[in-house]
């Protein structure tokens, strides 16, 4: 895993944060909702591949 990938990871949280903060100060907390919603799905989908990996990973280390 690189570095640049828990920078990217930051950097969408912060977003993520302002925009609902912003949207919930506006009334509009369901878009503030669904706008974490996406956040969490696009931290997601990067992070996916290396929790594959660790578990290939895994699953070779404990194979006999």
């Amino acid at each position: 895993m690189s570095v640049n990938l828990i920078f990217k990871i930051a950097a969408v949280g912060i977003l993520v944060t302002v925009l609902s903060q912003v949207l919930k100060q506006s009334g509009r907390e369901e878009h503030a909702f669904l706008t974490s919603l996406a956040g969490l799905i696009i931290v997601l989908l990067w992070v996916i591949p290396y929790i594959l990996e660790l578990f290939e990973t895994m699953q070779e280390l404990f194979t006999l």
